[in-house]
Protein backbone atom coordinates (compact mmCIF):
# COMPACT_ATOMS: atom_id res chain seq x y z
CA UNK A 1 0.00 0.00 0.00
CA UNK A 2 2.57 2.38 0.88
CA UNK A 3 4.31 2.27 -2.86
CA UNK A 4 1.02 2.53 -4.03
CA UNK A 5 0.39 6.14 -2.42
CA UNK A 6 3.72 7.00 -3.23
CA UNK A 7 2.94 6.52 -7.04
CA UNK A 8 -0.27 8.39 -6.69
CA UNK A 9 1.73 11.50 -5.00
CA UNK A 10 4.18 11.23 -7.77
CA UNK A 11 1.32 11.06 -10.23
CA UNK A 12 -0.75 14.08 -8.99
CA UNK A 13 3.00 15.72 -9.24
CA UNK A 14 3.75 15.16 -12.58
CA UNK A 15 0.17 16.25 -13.71
CA UNK A 16 0.45 19.69 -13.14
CA UNK A 17 1.68 21.70 -15.05
CA UNK A 18 3.42 23.85 -12.24
CA UNK A 19 6.29 20.95 -11.77
CA UNK A 20 6.89 21.04 -15.29
CA UNK A 21 7.57 25.04 -15.00
CA UNK A 22 9.61 24.77 -11.77
CA UNK A 23 11.79 21.63 -13.33
CA UNK A 24 12.72 23.68 -16.10
CA UNK A 25 13.36 26.49 -13.85
CA UNK A 26 15.60 24.60 -11.38
CA UNK A 27 17.56 22.98 -14.55
CA UNK A 28 18.15 26.59 -16.01
CA UNK A 29 19.21 27.47 -12.42
CA UNK A 30 21.83 24.61 -11.48
CA UNK A 31 23.38 25.14 -15.08
CA UNK A 32 24.48 28.70 -14.94
CA UNK A 33 25.56 28.12 -11.33
CA UNK A 34 27.51 24.87 -12.17
CA UNK A 35 29.28 27.18 -15.30
CA UNK A 36 29.64 30.25 -13.24
CA UNK A 37 31.59 28.29 -10.92
CA UNK A 38 33.48 26.41 -13.66
CA UNK A 39 34.11 29.49 -15.37
CA UNK A 40 36.07 30.76 -12.09
CA UNK A 41 37.81 28.08 -11.73
CA UNK A 42 39.32 28.25 -14.93
CA UNK A 43 40.11 32.38 -14.57
CA UNK A 44 42.30 31.36 -11.47
CA UNK A 45 43.49 27.80 -12.64
CA UNK A 46 47.24 29.37 -13.28
CA UNK A 47 47.11 30.62 -9.57
CA UNK A 48 46.45 27.06 -8.67
CA UNK A 49 48.79 25.66 -10.54
CA UNK A 50 51.64 27.67 -8.17
CA UNK A 51 50.22 26.57 -5.21
CA UNK A 52 51.78 22.84 -3.80
CA UNK A 53 48.81 21.25 -2.85
CA UNK A 54 46.03 23.35 -5.28
CA UNK A 55 41.87 22.50 -4.33
CA UNK A 56 40.88 20.50 -7.11
CA UNK A 57 37.47 21.05 -9.37
CA UNK A 58 35.46 18.87 -7.10
CA UNK A 59 36.20 21.53 -4.16
CA UNK A 60 36.08 24.39 -6.06
CA UNK A 61 33.32 23.88 -8.32
CA UNK A 62 31.04 20.56 -7.15
CA UNK A 63 30.83 21.24 -3.11
CA UNK A 64 29.96 25.10 -3.33
CA UNK A 65 26.82 24.04 -5.95
CA UNK A 66 25.84 21.49 -3.56
CA UNK A 67 25.51 24.05 -0.93
CA UNK A 68 23.76 26.11 -3.10
CA UNK A 69 20.94 23.12 -3.87
CA UNK A 70 20.87 22.59 -0.20
CA UNK A 71 19.63 26.28 0.50
CA UNK A 72 17.32 26.16 -2.59
CA UNK A 73 15.84 23.00 -1.28
CA UNK A 74 14.87 24.98 2.07
CA UNK A 75 12.50 27.57 -0.21
CA UNK A 76 11.22 24.96 -2.45
CA UNK A 77 10.42 21.96 -0.41
CA UNK A 78 8.04 24.18 1.42
CA UNK A 79 5.89 24.26 -2.18
CA UNK A 80 5.38 20.68 -2.41
CA UNK A 81 4.87 19.78 1.15
CA UNK A 82 1.78 22.31 1.45
CA UNK A 83 -0.26 20.05 -0.62
CA UNK A 84 0.13 16.28 0.68
CA UNK A 85 -2.06 17.13 3.82
CA UNK A 86 -3.37 20.48 3.68
CA UNK A 87 -4.88 20.49 0.38
CA UNK A 88 -6.43 16.83 1.12
CA UNK A 89 -8.22 18.00 3.80
CA UNK A 90 -9.55 21.12 2.05
CA UNK A 91 -10.89 19.56 -0.85
CA UNK A 92 -12.35 16.68 1.64
CA UNK A 93 -10.60 13.72 0.16
CA UNK A 94 -8.60 13.34 3.43
CA UNK A 95 -11.77 11.85 5.28
CA UNK A 96 -12.04 9.40 2.27
CA UNK A 97 -8.35 8.30 3.05
CA UNK A 98 -8.74 8.10 6.73
CA UNK A 99 -11.77 5.89 6.20
CA UNK A 100 -9.84 3.62 3.74
CA UNK A 101 -8.52 0.38 5.37
CA UNK A 102 -5.08 2.33 5.51
CA UNK A 103 -2.75 2.92 8.74
CA UNK A 104 -1.04 6.25 9.74
CA UNK A 105 1.86 4.88 8.54
CA UNK A 106 0.92 3.92 5.01
CA UNK A 107 -0.21 7.06 4.49
CA UNK A 108 2.65 8.84 5.85
CA UNK A 109 5.29 6.85 4.83
CA UNK A 110 3.56 6.78 1.13
CA UNK A 111 3.09 10.59 0.75
CA UNK A 112 6.94 10.73 2.27
CA UNK A 113 8.56 8.46 -0.38
CA UNK A 114 6.37 9.75 -3.56
CA UNK A 115 7.41 13.47 -2.49
CA UNK A 116 11.42 12.23 -1.72
CA UNK A 117 11.78 10.09 -5.45
CA UNK A 118 10.18 13.49 -6.78
CA UNK A 119 12.77 15.29 -5.70
CA UNK A 120 15.09 13.08 -6.53
CA UNK A 121 14.11 12.74 -9.89
CA UNK A 122 14.46 16.49 -9.95
CA UNK A 123 17.95 17.15 -8.73
CA UNK A 124 19.71 14.28 -10.42
CA UNK A 125 20.50 16.83 -13.01
CA UNK A 126 23.03 17.62 -10.76
CA UNK A 127 25.52 15.14 -10.08
CA UNK A 128 25.15 14.46 -13.85
CA UNK A 129 26.52 17.97 -15.03
CA UNK A 130 29.43 17.29 -12.28
CA UNK A 131 30.05 14.20 -13.68
CA UNK A 132 30.89 15.48 -16.81
CA UNK A 133 33.73 17.01 -15.89
CA UNK A 134 34.93 13.64 -15.74
CA UNK A 135 35.95 13.81 -19.24
CA UNK A 136 38.50 16.42 -19.12
CA UNK A 137 39.35 16.08 -15.19
CA UNK A 138 39.74 13.61 -11.89
CA UNK A 139 36.96 14.11 -9.68
CA UNK A 140 37.28 13.27 -6.02
CA UNK A 141 34.71 11.02 -6.19
CA UNK A 142 34.23 10.10 -2.46
CA UNK A 143 33.52 13.74 -1.95
CA UNK A 144 31.01 13.78 -4.66
CA UNK A 145 29.11 10.41 -3.07
CA UNK A 146 29.35 12.53 0.49
CA UNK A 147 27.01 15.45 -0.73
CA UNK A 148 25.00 12.85 -2.66
CA UNK A 149 23.89 11.00 0.83
CA UNK A 150 23.82 14.63 2.36
CA UNK A 151 21.68 16.25 0.04
CA UNK A 152 19.40 12.69 0.26
CA UNK A 153 18.98 13.01 3.92
CA UNK A 154 18.78 16.76 4.15
CA UNK A 155 15.88 16.82 2.08
CA UNK A 156 14.14 13.97 3.81
CA UNK A 157 14.38 15.86 6.39
CA UNK A 158 13.13 19.14 5.19
CA UNK A 159 9.90 16.68 3.55
CA UNK A 160 8.83 15.59 7.22
CA UNK A 161 9.06 18.62 9.07
CA UNK A 162 6.85 20.04 6.19
CA UNK A 163 4.81 16.93 5.90
CA UNK A 164 4.15 17.60 9.73
CA UNK A 165 3.04 21.06 9.01
CA UNK A 166 0.94 20.78 6.17
CA UNK A 167 -0.95 18.08 8.65
CA UNK A 168 -1.79 21.23 11.46
CA UNK A 169 -3.98 22.94 9.01
CA UNK A 170 -6.25 23.05 6.05
CA UNK A 171 -4.83 26.12 3.96
CA UNK A 172 -1.55 24.89 1.98
CA UNK A 173 -0.34 28.34 1.32
CA UNK A 174 -0.12 28.38 5.43
CA UNK A 175 1.82 25.12 5.11
CA UNK A 176 4.04 26.56 2.49
CA UNK A 177 4.55 29.79 4.90
CA UNK A 178 4.54 27.61 8.30
CA UNK A 179 7.19 24.80 6.71
CA UNK A 180 9.84 27.73 5.09
CA UNK A 181 9.68 29.66 8.77
CA UNK A 182 10.62 27.09 10.39
CA UNK A 183 13.17 25.55 8.00
CA UNK A 184 14.49 29.32 7.24
CA UNK A 185 14.15 30.17 11.24
CA UNK A 186 16.44 26.62 12.00
CA UNK A 187 18.88 28.28 9.64
CA UNK A 188 19.19 31.98 10.69
CA UNK A 189 19.49 30.26 14.60
CA UNK A 190 22.28 28.41 13.48
CA UNK A 191 24.32 31.35 11.30
CA UNK A 192 23.59 33.74 14.05
CA UNK A 193 24.63 31.52 17.25
CA UNK A 194 27.91 32.44 18.09
CA UNK A 195 29.08 29.95 21.21
CA UNK A 196 30.56 26.88 19.16
CA UNK A 197 28.33 24.73 21.93
CA UNK A 198 25.26 26.65 21.27
CA UNK A 199 22.35 24.17 20.72
CA UNK A 200 21.18 25.91 17.57
CA UNK A 201 24.09 24.48 15.99
CA UNK A 202 23.11 21.08 17.21
CA UNK A 203 19.56 21.58 16.03
CA UNK A 204 20.13 23.02 12.48
CA UNK A 205 19.42 20.19 9.01
CA UNK A 206 21.71 23.22 7.42
CA UNK A 207 24.72 22.64 9.93
CA UNK A 208 24.42 19.12 9.81
CA UNK A 209 24.68 18.86 5.92
CA UNK A 210 28.45 21.00 6.12
CA UNK A 211 30.29 18.25 7.11
CA UNK A 212 29.10 15.90 4.07
CA UNK A 213 29.59 19.18 2.67
CA UNK A 214 33.19 18.96 3.12
CA UNK A 215 33.96 15.15 2.54
CA UNK A 216 33.32 14.51 6.35
CA UNK A 217 31.31 11.37 6.86
CA UNK A 218 30.53 11.22 10.30
CA UNK A 219 27.97 9.34 11.93
CA UNK A 220 26.59 11.89 14.75
CA UNK A 221 25.35 13.81 11.68
CA UNK A 222 23.62 10.93 10.15
CA UNK A 223 21.99 9.82 13.28
CA UNK A 224 20.80 13.76 13.62
CA UNK A 225 19.40 13.61 9.98
CA UNK A 226 17.36 9.84 10.49
CA UNK A 227 16.31 11.20 14.10
CA UNK A 228 15.01 14.58 12.67
CA UNK A 229 12.90 12.76 9.81
CA UNK A 230 11.46 10.22 12.33
CA UNK A 231 10.57 12.31 14.98
CA UNK A 232 8.22 14.60 12.55
CA UNK A 233 6.92 11.18 10.65
CA UNK A 234 5.76 10.03 13.94
CA UNK A 235 4.10 13.47 15.00
CA UNK A 236 2.48 13.32 11.35
CA UNK A 237 0.88 9.66 11.76
CA UNK A 238 0.11 10.65 15.14
CA UNK A 239 -1.81 13.99 13.67
CA UNK A 240 -3.76 11.84 11.44
CA UNK A 241 -4.32 9.39 13.90
CA UNK A 242 -6.08 12.08 16.05
CA UNK A 243 -8.23 13.19 13.07
CA UNK A 244 -9.25 9.58 12.55
CA UNK A 245 -10.12 9.46 16.13
CA UNK A 246 -12.20 12.25 17.03
CA UNK A 247 -13.27 13.24 12.93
Amino acid sequence: MIRLLALRELRSLFAMPSTWFILAVLQFIFAWFFLARLEAFLEIQPQLAQLANPPGVTTTVAAPMFNTVALLLMMLVPMFTMRLIAEERRNQTLTLLLSAPLSGLHIVLGKFLGLLIFLVVLMTGVPLMLYTLALGTNLDHGLLLSNILGLLLLTASYIALGLYISALTTQPIIAAIGALAALLGLWLADIGAAAEDSPWHSISPLNHFQNFNNGLLDSSDAAFFVLFTAVFLILTMKRLHNNRRYG
